[in-house]
């Protein structure tokens, strides 16, 4: 991963012309959406966004355009750019180089070149930055310039100190430990940033939003620790603000748990009380002895499958409901376990991945209903999608966005309807080094939630219950799986330089996505 972020100036060849000094406005797309405004024809491709691929050479992955980090800045549709322009930053594998000639840049970069950048949080109404990396978070300005570095590491510590020394002598030896930013969320309720790191099991701080100052860092219950496991795009979190701003939010978590499964839960909702000072802090939605709000993975499934582990690469919130997208092994047909359920049921059903076999992967998405403290709304279906009879099924990145009239109308949906687009490399194999061959694709999460529904329907036919659009799942519900693949057409692929990020954004009733690669380029 890259520790430099720069912007430089230029021109785009797409873009149209404006007052000097002045952002100009997106260009907007030629016709309504198809698979040509993703540009399937390679010829089109290089032609018309070479204004933006001039800035990314092989290799140097850290240039933007001044004009796509202004509006990112202040639009908060472009928001989500600027945080494409991040991971795309983030993902290259080498060290950028300067341009031979050219304007200026703006830049930033961490104390060490060790030091990755690892997450982007831009503040929806303030535009303000702000970065977590290993062992540091930071603030800055809309021209990169920093406003404030918090430190977090490195620091003493051994992943086999459970508690962590932080809370009571460790007799394992110690060694000084870098802390990995694993989660970085704005807490918009209350004004707040939650960044949660690798050391000491994996603990959480809540800071201020304007100097970065430690408002309260939880550590004495075990409700506290997320996870130990220090690899990058294993985790996420997504924070549901309550009906009434004097009420708690809730946090919604899915994490990786590095073999802890008896440590870790995979998937979790915790309390975000208003006071920072609350003993609730972090604690479990419910816990009791019976049931609570959580989904380890079962210890069966690492017996069969001892590499099985869940990697969490998105979430978001549509309607009622939470979701998370992950990427896990399949496991074997004769686990025994119901096809697909990675907590509480194992993985995808079938596929191999035996302990001394090769592991096959899948993505799935999980769904769960807000305010359902006893998860019987949990269910997890395997999503991926195929084009010329090839599938797609290793989940790179995703983002949620508004469908726009044009796409909508292709999609037969409402123009207000969240849609997903999701990147996805080639086949179900080699997810740590995944194939260049990777894939753009689109889900209504309409069509998702009808293939749950449909799910849920199957599974109640031994209970006669009615199933609808907003089924929550019964006392006697456990945690459902399935095998039938949500699937979608892929609407852009790439064979030679692999796609690892995506946002979009609606400009004039169409669709615009952009699309970062493991080298660093920008496509439109």
């Amino acid at each position: 991963m890259d520790r430099r972020w720069s912007r430089t100036s230029t021109t785009s060849t797409t873009s149209t012309t404006s007052t000097p000094g002045q952002p100009r406005p997106p260009p907007p797309p030629p016709h309504p959406w198809h698979a040509s405004d993703v540009k399937l024809d390679p010829a089109e491709e290089e032609e018309e966004d070479q204004g933006i691929k001039a800035q990314f050479p092989s290799g140097a992955t850290s240039h933007f355009t001044t004009d796509t980090i202004s509006r990112a800045l202040t639009g908060a549709p472009w928001g989500w750019l600027l945080t494409l322009c991040f991971l795309t930053l983030a993902s290259a594998n080498s060290e950028p180089t300067e341009p031979a000639s050219g304007p200026s840049l703006n830049s930033f970069r961490s104390e060490r070149r060790e030091w990755a950048l690892n997450h982007l949080a831009v503040h929806q109404s303030t535009g303000a930055l702000y970065v977590g990396a290993v062992n540091r978070i930071y603030k800055l300005s809309a021209n990169l310039t920093l406003l404030v570095s918090h430190d977090t590491g490195p620091e003493y510590d051994n992943k086999a100190c459970y508690p962590p020394l932080i809370v009571q002598p460790c007799a394992e030896p110690l060694a000084s430990t870098d802390n990995v930013n694993k989660l970085l969320l704005v807490d918009y309720a209350h004004e707040r940033l939650l960044a949660c790191g690798s050391l000491y099991q994996g603990v959480c701080k809540l800071m201020r939003l304007d100097d970065l100052f430690i408002l309260v860092e939880p550590t004495h219950k075990k409700e506290h620790y997320l996870s130990s496991d220090n690899r990058t795009g294993t985790m996420y979190g997504v924070v549901v603000p309550s009906s009434s701003s004097q009420q708690d939010a809730t946090l919604y978590v899915g994490t990786a748990v590095g073999g802890k499964q008896d440590y870790f839960p995979t998937v979790s909702s915790r309390k975000l009380p208003r006071d920072p000072e609350s003993s609730d802090m972090l604690d479990y939605e419910l816990h009791t002895d019976f049931v609570s709000s959580l989904i380890k993975i079962p210890s069966d499934t690492l017996a069969l499958v001892p590499r099985f582990d869940i990697y969490y690469v998105y979430g978001f919130a549509s309607g009622p409901f939470v979701f998370f997208l992950s990427v896990q092994p399949e496991t074997p047909p004769e686990s025994g376990m119901p096809a697909g359920g990675g907590g509480g049921g194992g993985g995808g059903g079938g596929g191999g991945g035996g302990p001394g076999g090769d592991l096959f992967y899948t993505t799935r998405i999980v769904r769960l209903c807000k305010g359902d403290r006893k998860f019987h709304s949990y269910v997890s279906l395997p999503l991926g999608c195929v084009r010329r009879g090839e599938e797609y099924r290793l989940l790179q990145a995703a983002h949620l966005s508004r469908a726009g009239r044009s796409l909508a109308r292709a999609l037969n949906v409402s123009a207000q309807e969240d849609v997903l687009f999701a990147v996805f490399s080639k086949g179900q194999k080699q997810y740590h080094e995944p194939p260049d061959h990777s894939a753009l694709c689109v889900f209504t999460i309409r069509e998702i939630n009808a293939h749950i529904k449909e799910r849920l329907q199957d599974e109640q036919m031994m209970h006669p219950v009615p199933i609808d659009d907003h089924f929550c799942g019964l006392d006697i519900n456990q945690p459902l799986g399935g095998s039938q693949l949500v699937s979608s057409q892929a609407l852009y692929t790439e064979t030679r330089d692999r796609l690892t990020s995506v946002t979009s954004y609606v400009y004039n009733g169409h669709s615009v996505v952009f699309l970062g690669t493991r080298s660093g380029r920008l496509k439109k």
